[in-house]
C-alpha cells in the first residue's frame, strides 16, 4: 500500500517537473523559433518525452498543458493565434488545445505499440519521438483546416503562396519548419527519454 503511494507520489511529482519545464519554454524564448511562416516549438520534446515515459494518460495532460500555453498565446502574445482567436474561439481552442491533447495520448499509445513490436529496445524509444512531432503537425494542421481553411484570412494566406487547394496549401504552409520540428524532436527526444528511462529503471522507480 505504502509503496504505491510513494510511486503514485513520485509520478505526481515527474508530471509536476515537466509541466513547470513546458511552461517555462511556452513563455521564455526557449519554446519557439521565430520564422516567416508557422512558429517551430520546441514544446513537443517535453510533451512526447512524458507520454513516452508516463503513457497515453501523462501524454495526454501534457499536451494539454501545451495547449493551454498556446491557446494563452493567442490573447496578444502571437499574432497568428490572435486573428483565428477574434475570427472563432471555439475553433481556435481545438485547434490548439484538444489537437495537443490527441497529440500527447497517441504519442503515448504508439510507444506502446512499438514497443509490444519492437524486438530492438531502442526503435520504440526513436520511433515515438518522430512520431510525436508528426502528430502534432498532422492535428494541428487538420482542426486549422477544418474551422479555417475557408475563412478570408487563410485563403489571403493561401493566395500569396500560390497553391490551389488545401493540399499544397498544406505543404507550403508547413515546409521546412515541420521538417525541422520533427527532426529536433526526434534527436532530443529520442536520446532525453532513453536517458531517462534507464535512469528510472537502475534506481527502480516506475514511470508508468
Amino acid at each position: 500500500m505504502n509503496t504505491n503511494r510513494n510511486q503514485h507520489t513520485l509520478k505526481l511529482v515527474q508530471l509536476g517537473l515537466f509541466t513547470a519545464i513546458i511552461l517555462l519554454m511556452a513563455f521564455t524564448p526557449l519554446g519557439y523559433i521565430k520564422t516567416p511562416g508557422l512558429e517551430i516549438t520546441l514544446l513537443v520534446v517535453p510533451v512526447t518525452v512524458g507520454a513516452i515515459l508516463f503513457g497515453p494518460t501523462g501524454g495526454a495532460i501534457l499536451g494539454g498543458i501545451f495547449g493551454l500555453t498556446s491557446f494563452i498565446q493567442c490573447f496578444g502574445m502571437s499574432a497568428f493565434g490572435a486573428v483565428l482567436l477574434n475570427i472563432n474561439p471555439v475553433g481556435t481552442f481545438i485547434v490548439t488545445v484538444v489537437s495537443r491533447i490527441l497529440m500527447g495520448w497517441l504519442t503515448g499509445l504508439s510507444f506502446h505499440a512499438f514497443r509490444k513490436w519492437s524486438v530492438t529496445k531502442g526503435i520504440p524509444f526513436a520511433a515515438a519521438s518522430l512520431a510525436g512531432p508528426l502528430l502534432n503537425t498532422v492535428l494541428f494542421m487538420s482542426t486549422l483546416m477544418l474551422f479555417f481553411y475557408n475563412t478570408d484570412y487563410i485563403q489571403g494566406i493561401a493566395d500569396a503562396l500560390g497553391t490551389g487547394n488545401i493540399f499544397t496549401f498544406v505543404i507550403a504552409f508547413v515546409g521546412i519548419n515541420g521538417l525541422i520540428e520533427a527532426a529536433v524532436c526526434f534527436v532530443l527526444g529520442t536520446a532525453i527519454a532513453k536517458a531517462v528511462d534507464v535512469f528510472t529503471k537502475r534506481s527502480g522507480i516506475q514511470t508508468r
